[in-house]
Order: C-alpha cells, then structure tokens, then sequence
C-alpha cells in the first residue's frame, strides 16, 4: 500500500451487491490493470503501486458475487470480444 492508501482506506463495498455494482467492478478491473515499470507493478490509470485502490474494490465487489478469478477473466474478455 501506498500513503494515500494508508490514509484513505479501503473503498467500502456497496449493502447488496447489484448487476449494476458487476458492471462498475469489472470496468474497474479492466481500466485499472497492472502495467509493468521499473520499479514494480503499477496502475496504468493513476500509477499506483498494482493494485490500486479501485482495482482491488472491484475485486472485492466481484468476489461477493461469489465470481472466481476465472469467471472474472472469462467476463473481461468477453467485453474485449467485437460483437458482429
């Protein structure tokens, strides 16, 4: 963890988590990914220590769902996939 992660905390889960609440986790998942730097795996949308704040609620929110690291990737790369 970083400073502002020390200072702000953790991102508190929503009461119930929604369809909606799926769809915010896995976008934050996606956009703020780790991306490979010298000094260690970062954020590649605000470039802190991998993962980042964002990354991790939404994790979090996606495994109270009671979806797997597996189903997880399966969902983002059906996103990634063009539709015909």
């Amino acid at each position: 963890m970083d400073s502002t992660d020390e200072t702000l905390g953790e991102i508190p889960l929503p009461p119930y988590v929604t369809a909606e609440d799926v769809t915010f986790a896995l976008r934050a998942v996606r956009v703020h990914a780790a991306e490979h730097q010298p000094d260690g795996p970062r954020c590649r949308n605000d470039r802190a220590p991998h993962p980042c704040r964002l990354h991790r609620w939404g994790r979090r929110v996606l495994a109270e769902r009671g979806l797997t690291d597996h189903d997880i990737q399966t969902m983002l790369a059906e996103q990634e996939t063009p539709r015909p």
